[in-house]
């Protein structure tokens, strides 16, 4: 049995929970013991973040780590191509999505909050991420033909809540043409689909509950 802990909106665990859809595993999913963050998760998992999962005695954090641990337990069918130079590209999409793309979003979370709203920050960390998003535009670009894999498992989630947020936070936050038309291969992928059915209501979801009408 792999158990995973997750929360519904969190990008970083749709992105494993379509690693488990695409090779086609069951999973028993929970929320964090004592809630995200919390003492009693920590004593689970020190560093207290999600996704984490638990698979044959092993205990593993952080969702490239799990990805990864995936493709090497259940390897059919597989995240990762053949070849050396194949694998490595994909390997580096993954790492710009988590390393470059996803944190500059992060950084506008503060301000979903009415209250908390700072037009120019916001306009200010908008800029970044457009940058983000060119940068990643190309990258796709110069990759273009590679099978689905490691590299586009977060994509789809992520562009989801730029356009939840660009919805709430003013224009500014552009998704480049090559980039959209990525996105739209991607929701062709089964596994990509099923889980956006349900992962777009739930950002909708916490967006009501900190009070933003989306």
């Amino acid at each position: 049995m792999i158990r995973l802990y997750a929360i519904p909106h969190s990008g970083y665990c749709a992105k494993v929970r379509i690693a488990l859809r695409f090779k086609q595993l069951d999973w028993e999913e929970l929320p964090p013991p004592g809630g995200y963050r919390s003492e009693r998760y920590r004593r689970l998992v020190p560093a207290g973040n999600l996704p984490a999962l638990e698979h044959d005695g092993l205990l593993i954090a952080d969702s490239e780590a799990i990805c990864e641990y995936l493709e090497d337990a259940f390897p059919e069918p597989p995240l990762l191509p053949s070849g050396p130079a194949d694998r490595a590209r994909m390997r580096a999409r993954a790492r710009f999505h988590d390393t470059r793309l996803e944190p500059a979003l992060r950084a506008l979370y503060p301000f979903v909050r009415p209250a908390a709203r700072d037009p120019a920050a916001i306009a200010t960390l908008a800029h970044v991420l457009s940058e983000r998003l060119d940068q990643a535009s190309r990258i796709l670009s110069e990759n273009a033909g590679m099978p689905f894999g490691l590299g586009d498992l977060a994509f789809a989630p992520t562009l989801a809540w730029i356009r939840a947020l660009s919805a709430v936070l003013g224009p500014g936050m552009v998704v480049p043409p090559a980039l959209r038309a990525h996105e739209a291969r991607l929701l062709s992928e089964p596994a990509v689909k099923a889980e956006m059915a349900h992962f777009r209501p739930a950002v909708a979801g916490w967006l009501a509950s900190v009070g933003v009408e989306g």
